[in-house]
């Protein structure tokens, strides 16, 4: 994990699939919303902007409420199961988490301890941008995800 900075964030506007997944099912999910919203927001004539990202409302339990796609270049239609969504903007804590998605668990508690040593509150949701695409980089040991945890207060 780098270390932790804060910084302001703007919002975006996205597009996504939003739905409640097992954890040991995000995978198939991920690819199947990264799939539908690239083709809807191209539809569209709307251009993607960045990396894929998965939204989570909520700690990630067994079960989580995500919402998976990416930033775009202007507003979009609702298409089937693709929405709009506006990522959130203001403070935000972030770092790189590197290595396999397995192992993201310790890089939350990391940065959760350094938010409180910073007195800091995390919000209860926060989002990663995948940055490596294991499709092109078959090591997970290589793989980059940016966590961005908003924090409140």
């Amino acid at each position: 994990m780098s270390v932790p900075e804060l910084e302001e964030m703007g919002p975006h506007p996205a597009a996504v699939m939003r739905e409640t997944v097992p954890l040991r099912d995000l995978p198939s999910f991920f690819a199947r919303a990264f799939g539908a919203v690239a083709a809807a927001v191209a539809s569209q004539g709307v251009e993607l902007v960045g990396e894929p990202f998965a939204f989570y409302f909520g700690a990630p339990t067994d079960v989580v409420e995500v919402a998976a796609g990416f930033q775009v270049s202007g507003a979009v239609e609702p298409s089937g199961e693709v929405v709009p969504m506006e990522l959130p903007g203001g403070r935000v804590a972030t770092t790189v988490h590197v290595g396999p998605y397995d192992s993201m668990e310790k890089t939350y508690a990391q940065m959760h301890t350094w938010m409180a040593a910073e007195d800091l509150t995390p919000a209860d949701h926060m989002w990663e941008v995948y940055l490596s695409d294991p499709s092109t980089e078959p090591d997970p040991s290589t793989w980059r995800t940016r966590i961005v945890w908003p924090v409140v207060g």
